[in-house]
């Protein structure tokens, strides 16, 4: 077993000050984590968003009055699901921390969830409440008589103006009230008045153990429907403990601000950003659309940011944004991407601006996320996902479940305590991944004699023409190299003699690339059964709510 008995990268690779191991059992729950650090840096600005902030002291305040109002008002018990559906805004950390705080179980929503999306989440968690911005509201509206909801919070993104320095008030705005379709649901209350109402109720504080469950975080449901991935407060703990480790020789407590433009509903930014640099007394800049480049250069502009994470389209989309090489970087020393593979013309383009280099990691919902990282001393890209976590054991194993020999491509399996403890009410599901403690990734992967490991591709992404398997992400990478290329994806098509043959979807810098550049450039560079076949041109590709390329849609 080549490293369930030998982690090689311990001996190997690991940088200075990055401990081997890390104690999952150091808090009992997120709870007592985050009153211990609000307490610690009361003063300091915990969260900011269009130039509103709120400080450690007055986001404990306001989540323990929103967990009042959740406990007598609503009168929801320890391990009641409760529902998030809001984007990157004040609202969300203190609903998080309130939620925690009355012992429940936090179910993360994307705003832009379709109605049959939302209520398969709903059904499926049996959530009993929820808070969701208003705009949005005309969704939950077509759905919520078929789920089990009972109370509904509304809020919206003028709200965060009633509660700026602890000025709790019920103020909404009227603009905001305009973007607002009409809808009509029953049994809800506004934010303002949750706060409000709640500073004058008695807190319970709820026991806490690191089994209970903290959050139920969805997956992207790639293959069947969306399973809810049950993490506990000790796989919380655990994994954020594994990112301030493997950042810690970098930062230094209570002076740093991570640029936080993924949305906290999603499980990289919810740890990477929210929970482990509050550990570190940070500051979270949250940026509410960074799909508005121009704008979210403008907001970056405004602060000396030390931090920030991302996934390969958010990288690029920075880059090729007018004004974003005139920032101040002199400030930064993170920047970590992850969710999809970092491409090398990218992070080479983003050292070269930025002066800082781009780390890439591995994870998955199932892991919270956080599994492989590149060491923080890195000095350039590599095309690695890094040595695995503080506490993290990684196998890859062959089709027949044996143990690959080092350089040898095979299935990612990880043990540590992090990961899940398994799929909610989906036993079955819960059985296919996981496999004596060791959860079954699904990734193709491989290890160098360093203990380096790299994607090679997702088993259900490889292509196989003639009996030979292609993986898109090198194809996707090579054409990237191309300066007219923006964006790219390759996906197997069905070839009656082949049986697959390569296709690619290419979004172009310049109009005046043609498929036959693209393919010159293939031929040069590949392996002639690697090279596209087909490409197609468009203004756009798919993308999850994070950014990641949705090379299914394609399919």
């Amino acid at each position: 077993m080549q490293s369930a008995e030998r982690k090689i990268w311990l001996e190997r690779s690991y940088p200075p000050g990055v401990p081997f191991e890390i104690d999952p059992d150091k808090y009992t729950s997120l709870v007592e984590l985050f009153n211990k650090y609000a307490g610690i840096y009361a003063n300091r600005a915990a969260f900011i968003n269009m130039g509103a902030e709120i400080s450690y002291a007055e986001l404990e305040q306001q989540a323990k009055a929103f967990a009042a109002y959740l406990q007598q008002e609503l009168g929801l018990k320890k391990g009641d699901k409760f529902a998030i559906m809001v984007p990157n805004c004040l609202q969300y950390p203190i609903a998080l921390f309130g939620a925690l705080m009355a012992g429940l179980t936090v179910v993360n929503v994307n705003p832009l969830y379709t109605a049959r999306e939302l209520e398969h989440q709903l059904k499926d968690s049996g959530a009993k409440a929820m808070l969701i911005i208003e705009n949005f509201a005309h969704t939950l509206e077509q759905v919520i008589d078929n789920t089990p909801l009972e109370r509904v919070i509304l809020t919206s993104l003028g709200d965060r103006l009633g509660f700026i320095k602890g000025n709790i008030v019920n103020l909404v705005v009227k603009y905001a009230k305009k973007m607002v379709p009409a809808f009509s649901l029953k049994n809800t209350v506004r934010f303002n008045h949750v706060l409000n109402k709640g500073s004058s109720l008695p807190y319970t504080p709820v026991l806490l153990k690191g089994d209970d469950l903290a959050f139920l975080q969805y997956t992207g449901g790639t293959t069947g429907v969306s399973k809810g991935a049950m993490l506990t407060h000790r796989n919380m703990v655990s994994n954020l403990q594994q990112a301030k480790a493997a950042i810690k020789p970098l930062v230094e407590e209570g002076k740093e601000l991570v640029v936080t433009a993924l949305p906290l509903y999603h499980i990289f930014a919810l740890t990477a950003n929210c929970l482990t640099f509050i550990t570190l007394g940070g500051t979270n800049l949250l940026i509410t659309n960074p799909r508005d480049m121009p704008g979210f250069v403008k907001e970056l502009s405004k602060y000396q940011f030390t931090a920030l994470t991302g996934v390969n389209t958010l990288f690029n989309g920075l880059l090729n944004t007018p004004g974003f090489d005139q920032l101040d970087f002199s400030h930064l020393k993170v920047s970590l991407g992850g969710g999809m593979a970092v491409q090398r013309p990218v992070a080479e383009r983003w050292e070269k601006v930025t002066g800082t280099r781009l780390l890439e990691g591995y994870g998955l919902t199932e892991c919270a996320p956080l599994v492989t990282i590149c060491p923080y001393n890195q000095t350039h890209y590599t095309g690695s996902i890094g040595l695995p976590a503080s506490s993290t054991d990684i196998r890859i194993v062959r089709d027949d479940g044996t143990d690959a020999e080092i350089g040898e491509a095979g299935e990612m399996w990880v043990k540590g305590p992090q990961v899940m403890a398994g799929y909610y009410n989906r036993p079955e599901a819960t059985e296919e991944i996981l496999k004596d403690g060791w959860l079954a990734t699904g990734d193709v992967a491989e290890m160098d004699d360093k203990g380096f490991f790299k994607i090679v591709d997702r088993k259900k992404d490889m292509i196989i023409v003639s009996g030979f398997n292609v993986f898109p992400n090198e194809i996707e990478e090579v054409i990237a190299s191309l300066n007219s290329v923006l964006e790219v994806a390759a996906v197997g098509v069905p070839h009656e003699i082949c049986g697959e043959e390569v296709k690619v979807f290419v979004v172009a810098k310049d109009k005046s690339l043609t498929k036959e550049e693209i393919i010159t450039h293939c031929r040069a560079n590949l392996t002639n059964y690697k090279v596209p076949k087909l490409v197609e041109f468009r203004d756009e590709l798919p993308k999850t709510n994070v950014g990641k390329i949705l090379r299914r849609e394609l399919r």
